[in-house]
């Protein structure tokens, strides 16, 4: 396999990964069924916004890092 894709399934195994895909079945479930609280839906909200915000924190690190060079 390219080493790529075995970091990325490394990195997708993280805690915050794993919790981040619970939330989004248990979100996937309760939009199904009609039934998402308001309570649920500011939690998920917020982990999303950390997972993404992370995610993008990273990337952004990462070009600014290729341009001091």
């Amino acid at each position: 396999m390219d080493k790529t894709i075995i970091k990325r399934l490394g990195n997708l195994m993280s805690v915050k990964s794993l919790v981040t895909l619970a939330l989004t079945a248990v979100f996937a479930v309760q939009a199904l069924r009609g039934a998402i609280s308001q309570d649920f839906m500011t939690v998920y909200a917020v982990v999303i916004a950390f997972y993404f915000g992370t995610q993008s924190q990273k990337v952004q690190d990462a070009l600014e890092g290729n341009r001091d060079e």
